[in-house]
């Protein structure tokens, strides 16, 4: 059981000294579209260009010291890797990172140069997730879940703790999901302190476990199909702690097209000169969907990571 806001609080005290506290940007565009006020917090320029490494730090700096000399290994489409990578670099941690084989080429890139090992098995997260947990139970080391842990998803919450340093009564916040640690955590927290606060939550059509999950009120195990929201896609762990907590927090969930998607990332980058990947773009589409209910609102529209390559972008624009 997760104890908002203590428990977020406690991985900010844990956390604060590494992360980026990130802005909370005004979009003049986003608002004159609703006639309210929309803000975008920047976590697309968080370290290692996620949201992701604020779970992790949060769970290394969790581990004892013998955990932290068995090491650590986990699974990765690409920014919770390159987050993991990071975190273990900074506190002096050894760990592999094993992810699909048809991850993206810059988010491995990112991995290796911030010095992680990797290691490349299946190709769906949830397989390379089952293989890092094979390889924590035969060497020891500690497994570091993407988001069915209650250190990573505080950490993501702490994300919900900046915007609530930097704006009192939010309306609405529209996030985009994948296994739900993010959803989770910031959802858990901003409910914690305003439970009139309204969680949207996005996927992308071609990989929506979690939204199909949660409408059949038990947690599936379904095939994903390539998306440009590539942070976002794949499987959940299935009992994952995430599910409920979707469950408990998210009050609106839809799914976008990845022409949506789209037109997201370019609002990203012509509107407001932010670099954003597909999962952030999902996010900016989740809103577009639901403007007609937010007229006079004040929301935020999280950007949870920047890492798009180029040629993607080239395709895009």
């Amino acid at each position: 059981m997760i104890d908002f806001p203590h428990h977020v609080e406690e991985s900010y005290k844990r956390s604060k000294h590494y992360i980026r506290k990130t802005p909370l940007e005004h979009s003049p565009y986003l608002s004159n579209l609703i006639d309210g006020e929309v803000y975008l917090k920047l976590d697309n320029i968080q370290k290692t260009g996620s949201f992701k490494f604020r779970g992790a730090i949060s769970k290394m700096t969790s581990l004892s010291e013998k955990e932290k000399l068995n090491g650590v290994v986990t699974a990765s489409t690409g920014n919770h890797g390159a987050a993991c990578s990071l975190a273990m670099s900074l506190l002096g941690i050894k760990g592999k990172i094993v992810v699909p084989k048809n991850v993206h080429k810059n988010k491995v890139e990112n991995i290796l140069n911030l010095g992680g090992e990797v290691e490349y098995y299946g190709t769906d997260c949830i397989h390379a997730e089952e293989r890092a947990q094979e390889i924590s139970k035969t060497t020891g080391a500690t497994y570091i879940s993407p988001y069915n842990d209650k250190a990573i998803v505080c950490g993501q919450g702490t994300l919900g703790l900046e915007i609530n340093q930097d704006l009192n009564d939010v309306d609405s916040t529209f996030i985009s999901v994948g296994g739900g640690g993010l959803i989770g955590g910031v959802g858990g927290y901003l409910k914690s302190i305003n439970n009139q606060t309204k969680m949207y939550g996005i996927s992308p059509e071609n990989s929506c476990v979690m939204y199909e999950s949660l409408k059949a009120d038990k947690q599936l195990d379904l095939p994903s199909k390539p998306t440009l929201s590539d942070g976002t896609a794949g499987g959940v762990e299935l009992g994952s702690i995430t599910f409920q907590l979707c469950k408990d927090v998210v009050d609106e969930f839809t799914v976008v097209s990845e022409d949506e998607i789209i037109d997201g990332i370019r609002i990203g980058v012509e509107k407001h000169h932010q670099l954003i990947e597909g999962a952030a773009g999902t996010a900016i589409a989740g809103f577009l969907k639901y403007k007609s209910n937010l007229i006079g609102k004040t929301v935020v529209i999280v950007m949870c990571g920047g890492n798009i390559s180029s040629e993607v972008l080239k395709t895009i624009l």
